[in-house]
């Protein structure tokens, strides 16, 4: 490593190899090697000891709704980067409606970069959009650069982004199948869901009745299918219905190409102890049962799911009322996602190794970065997140860096503490101090 400009040293450096005390040596950027921990520092590179913290390659979060521009007094990217970096998390990429325009035409999406490019504290990359409307400009969006293309199965609580029914999904499908392109789905059955009782006001119970397990489930059976008769790439986006596990892994075995993601709020909270009025713990699909959440962390340690991702979809706090039908569906998560999941994976027997590879490695496959993030590797970006895992803190919303400061986690004690962010070889964020914004748009580039 004679041309290191860097080296950071840990007793504990997570690489694809395993767990061990080891240096890292960085150089414009780049991780250009990982060696032993008492190999020696050339001279002219900076050491950074972090003793016995754990080094991590930074988290990749796939599914984040910045919703700027255009709705920024719910979050925006100078404060949504900001929330990512404290909680460990060094690239996300960012979801194509709940912001104005939405991302479904290339104009769109220059528009979104534009706002993006001074303002993002960490990579960012950019999802397009597949409406009912927009076939002719999928292939432009997937040239211009964007990572795939997300629809909705039921309707997305915006106008401007209306679902797709079977046949403009068909026609999209192939659309995409065609240039080998990701379709990325929110799979709920609307028919299912307006059969459903629909009971207004604040009792959690009648709201989880209103997103029955079945219109998941319905909804995944029909995105098996067409992804099968098409040989196309499709992802189911936060799953939460365990009772579709077992058709997802019969479809993967059968060389249908689906992945599957699920989000912290479903691994780590429970419809049981959700408060009635407590909207803050409103999403869409629901939280569910302790039972089903049992099956989803059994289906992340069999390989069934893929992927953890925030599904970060904040709104202003008015918007957040206790009425639960009427209440904004959004769990805001980014800051906390990396606290939360390693606190409850640590309870149920998971390493650090699993978190890492659930948050960082295959979200960084599933977009096709995972030959520059997602690893601590020679020739990946030096992005890292420097953990104490065994140290906690108790969630103060004032604490969090997200515009609105509401959160399902508040009071709750998490272990994880980040105590450093670093971005190709920069520390862009330490013990609360942020540098100025460093980040780069992406664009998908296989």
């Amino acid at each position: 490593m004679s041309d290191a400009e860097l080296v950071l040293r840990s007793t504990r450096v997570i690489t694809p190899e395993g767990t061990r005390a080891a240096s890292v040596a960085v150089s414009g950027g780049t991780i250009t090697a990982v060696l032993p921990h008492d190999a020696p520092v050339p001279e002219g590179a900076r050491l950074e000891d972090l003793g016995d913290h754990v080094l991590l390659p930074g988290l990749v979060d796939t599914h984040v709704h910045v919703n700027d521009p255009g709705r920024t007094e719910w979050e925006g990217f100078w404060t949504a980067t900001r929330a990512a970096a404290a909680g460990g998390i060094t690239t996300l990429v960012d979801m194509p409606l709940n912001s104005l325009p939405p991302t479904t035409t290339v104009a769109h999406l220059r528009t979104k970069q534009q706002v993006a490019a001074d303002k993002a504290h960490i990579d960012v990359g950019f999802w397009g959009g597949a409406l009912p409307d927009n076939l002719k400009d999928l292939r432009p969006l997937h040239e211009a650069g964007v990572f795939g293309f997300k629809a909705f199965l039921s309707p997305s609580g915006v106008d401007e982004f209306p679902h797709l029914e079977r046949d403009p999904l068909a026609r999209t499908m192939a659309e995409i199948a065609a240039f080998d392109g990701l379709l990325i789905v929110h799979a709920e059955d609307p028919h299912l869901l307006a059969s459903a009782p629909q009971r207004p006001g604040p009792k959690y119970a009648d709201f989880l009745a209103s997103r029955p397990r079945d219109a998941e489930d319905s909804a995944i059976a029909q995105l098996i299918r067409e992804a099968k008769a098409l040989n196309a790439r499709v992802h189911v986006l936060h799953l939460s219905s365990s009772d579709a596990l077992p058709m997802i892994a019969e479809a993967r075995a059968e060389g249908v190409r689906i992945t599957v993601e699920t989000c912290p709020h479903y691994l780590t909270l429970t419809a049981e102890e959700v408060p009635d009025g407590a909207s803050e713990f409103k999403c869409c699909p629901p939280i569910r049962e302790a039972a089903n959440q049992d099956l989803l962390w059994q289906a992340l340690a069999d390989g069934t799911i893929d992927c953890v991702v925030t599904d970060h979809s904040p709104s202003t706090a008015d918007l957040k009322t206790d009425d639960f039908a009427t209440a904004w569906g959004g769990i805001s998560g980014l800051q906390l996602s990396l606290a939360a999941v390693w606190t409850e994976a640590r309870g149920r027997g998971h390493g650090l190794e699993d978190v890492v590879r659930w948050m960082s490695a295959r979200t960084s496959a599933l977009v096709g970065l995972d030959d520059r993030k997602g690893a601590i590797a020679p020739g990946r970006d030096a992005d890292f997140a420097v953990l104490a895992p065994d140290e906690t803190f108790t969630v103060d919303p004032a604490s969090l860096q997200h515009r609105n400061r509401v959160t399902a986690y508040a009071g709750r004690t998490l272990y994880g503490v980040v105590k450093s962010t670093w971005l190709r070889g920069q520390r862009i964020v330490a013990d609360g101090e942020f540098t100025e914004p460093k980040g780069r748009l992406l664009t998908r580039t296989n």
